[in-house]
């Protein structure tokens, strides 16, 4: 089984999206009990939170299901228990790093540094463009899921 936390700094944006798209992705692919997938927060600021609305309705508007969630931080421990904590900008990278104390087993990325353009996904609680976030999201599970089929993890 290959395990996958998307980590954001308040996990009710990005990592939720993420989380949804994903396994909107492998239930396509019939690749359901070959994943487990998860999202947490670097912050505590939000913990206890559902999904941002503006995650929600872009959600929605495509035709994703929302995975039911509620805000969580990531913790030392996860580092151990996931294959892949997969981030979405430099500063989330930084702030995983920290909580575990480093990346020894080279698990942490970013989700875009799977595609072919690889950059930070803007954060739409400050930019307000949950189309973007979308967008790029999809470019980066999309680009994920050929990553591991090219690496035959399933």
């Amino acid at each position: 089984m290959i395990k996958v936390l998307f980590i954001c700094h308040g996990n009710i944006c990005r990592s939720t999206m993420c989380e949804s798209v994903m396994t909107h992705l492998i239930k396509q692919r019939h690749l359901e009990s070959q994943f487990e997938i998860a999202s947490a927060a670097t912050s505590r600021e939000e913990i206890g939170n559902p999904p941002h609305y503006g995650t929600v309705a872009k959600l929605r508007e495509v035709g994703i299901p929302v995975i039911p969630h509620r805000a969580v931080q990531m913790t030392v421990g996860d580092y151990q228990k996931y294959d892949y904590l997969i981030g979405m900008d430099d500063w989330n990278i930084r702030n995983m790093q920290r909580i575990t104390g480093g990346d020894p087993q080279h698990k942490m990325y970013k989700l875009l540094d799977f595609s072919d353009n690889a950059r930070d996904i803007a954060d739409p609680w400050y930019t307000g463009n949950f189309d973007v976030t979308y967008d790029d999201i999809m470019e980066g599970c999309e680009a994920f899921l050929m990553y591991l089929e090219k690496m035959n993890a399933f």
